[in-house]
C-alpha cells in the first residue's frame, strides 16, 4: 500500500491511522453488533499492525490497563512479536485475501502477475495460462462478487502436525458448477518467518 501510492514518507502516519482504527473497531463497536465479517475484520487488521510495529498496540493496552503490566513489561513485550500464525482467526483472513487475489487476477486472465507470484512453486505464467485457457473453454466467466468471496467456497484443512494447511478455492463459475478452483498448501513455519501468509500453489483445474 505504501509502496503503490508512494507513501514511504508518511508511513508512520498511515500506520498510527490504521492502529487508532482497530482501537476503535475494538473497543466502541458493542460486542452484539459485531458480525462476523467485522470480526474477521478487526482480527486482520490488529494483527497487520502488530506484525509491522507491535509497539504500537501493545503501549496503547498497557495505557489501558495500567495495572496488568509494568512499563517494562510492556517494552519487553513489544519486543516480541508474536507468530503470525498464533492468531488463528486473523491469519486465515491472510489465508483468504492471498487466494482471493489470485481469483481475481484468474478472472483478469491476467497470467504473468500470477505467475510472478506463483513460480517459485512451479505454476509460472505458462502454466497458469494453460490451466486457464482450459476455464475459459469452458465458461465465459469468472465471478469476483462477494459470492465468490464468501466462506463457502473456501475449505481450510488445516494440519499443524505437517506445519501446514491445505486450502482449496473453488471458483464462482457461471453455471454454479463449482468444480474449478485453486489447491495451495500455506507453510506455516515460513508463514511465521515472513509476517504474512505463504501459500504455495498446487494445482489449478477440475478436482
Amino acid at each position: 500500500f505504501v509502496s503503490f501510492y508512494e507513501l514511504a514518507r508518511t508511513e508512520g502516519i498511515v500506520l498510527r491511522y490504521l492502529a487508532s482504527a482497530y482501537k476503535a473497531l475494538e473497543h466502541t463497536v458493542p460486542d452484539d453488533l459485531k458480525s462476523e465479517d467485522l470480526e474477521d475484520l478487526i482480527a486482520w487488521l490488529g494483527e497487520m499492525v502488530r506484525q509491522v510495529d507491535s509497539s504500537l498496540l501493545d503501549e496503547w493496552e498497557q495505557l489501558a490497563n495500567p495495572e496488568v503490566m509494568t512499563a517494562e513489561e510492556a517494552q519487553e513485550k513489544a519486543d516480541q512479536v508474536k507468530p503470525v500464525t498464533s492468531n488463528a482467526r486473523a491469519f486465515r483472513v491472510l489465508v483468504r485475501n492471498a487466494m482471493f487475489r489470485r481469483v481475481e487476477l484468474a478472472a483478469l486472465d491476467n497470467v504473468d502477475e500470477l505467475g510472478e507470484m506463483d513460480a517459485d512453486a512451479g505454476w509460472d505464467a505458462d502454466a497458469w495460462g494453460e490451466a486457464m485457457d482450459k476455464y475459459w473453454d469452458e465458461y465465459e466467466d469468472l465471478g469476483t462478487g462477494p459470492d465468490a468471496r464468501g466462506p463457502k467456497l473456501l475449505s481450510i484443512v488445516e494440519e499443524p502436525q505437517n506445519g501446514l494447511w491445505r486450502v482449496r478455492q473453488t471458483f464462482a463459475d457461471p453455471n454454479g458448477d463449482h468444480d474449478w478452483g485453486i489447491s495451495a498448501e500455506v507453510d506455516l513455519a515460513a508463514s511465521d518467518a515472513e509476517g504474512r501468509a505463504i501459500v504455495r500453489v498446487t494445482d489449478v483445474g477440475q478436482l
